[in-house]
């Protein structure tokens, strides 16, 4: 099985760290975030994994090569002329990604000890073109779901913006993990080109193909999408 770890953000709630690096070698009690992420996947004996770069790509290159990709196989797929957010970040490494299995995404930023063996139980058991990780912590953001946990719409609990794919009484907010696993042929259903957030595709497909929302609250979790979540990390992860 093949993975890949978006790591090409701007980093921009991170400053001013990102103002010199990359938000994917911000340290967690010594380890970078991309660095963790790799020994997290290792942990399910996947090694072979892609990472995107754009944001000071040449640090990340140097970091991967200098460790020895931690003991993976590290594939770079270069945005360095753009970034082109997940969904576009996932489209242009298509090729690195083939495999006669499903694969698994991840985003640098954050940190779980989500089960992915269960996830991948969850996800051929619900016979999903994709599924992914959800808790029921608060965001400012959340996916909606219905009672049997499959995608039905997006919600911006800030401004009250609604994207309804499949319309349904009583749907259920949650909040996404980012730990997703893909069947080999969502490539052939994927509108979108260019630069687009993975969220748009997910909204886009969901009416015509089954995809998921896998419970996992309970577990560890954290979004290290601002500097003053490191030290929340560091409580949770050694």
């Amino acid at each position: 099985m093949k993975a890949m770890i978006f790591a090409a953000g701007l980093g921009t709630r991170f400053k001013p760290w990102t103002d010199k690096h990359p938000k994917a070698l911000a340290l967690v009690n010594g380890k970078s975030l991309l660095q963790r992420n790799i020994e997290y996947l290792q942990q399910y004996n996947i090694t072979d994994v892609v990472v995107n770069v754009h944001h000071f790509a040449g640090q990340i290159i140097e970091a991967v090569e200098k460790n020895d990709g931690w003991g993976s196989n590290i594939i770079i797929s270069d945005e360095s002329n753009e970034v082109l957010e997940t969904g576009g970040g996932l489209w242009k490494a298509k090729d690195f990604l083939k495999d006669d299995e499903p694969f698994i995404t991840l985003n640098a930023d954050f940190l779980t000890n989500l089960n992915i063996e269960k996830l991948l139980e969850f996800h051929a058991d619900k016979k999903a073109l994709l599924s992914f990780g959800v808790t029921n912590r608060k965001s400012s953001r959340n996916l909606l779901f219905d009672e049997t946990n499959r995608l039905c719409g997006w919600k911006n609990n800030s401004t009250g913006e609604e994207k309804i794919s499949i319309k349904k009484p009583g749907l259920i907010p949650m909040a996404y993990s980012c730990v997703v696993v893909f069947e080999q042929s969502v490539f052939e259903h994927i509108p979108q080109r260019g630069k687009f957030s993975l969220i748009d595709t997910y909204l886009s497909l969901a009416a015509s193909f089954p995809i998921y929302g896998y419970d996992h609250s309970g577990d560890k979790l954290v979004d290290v999408g601002k500097p003053e979540s490191v030290a929340v990390a560091e409580e949770m992860f050694d």
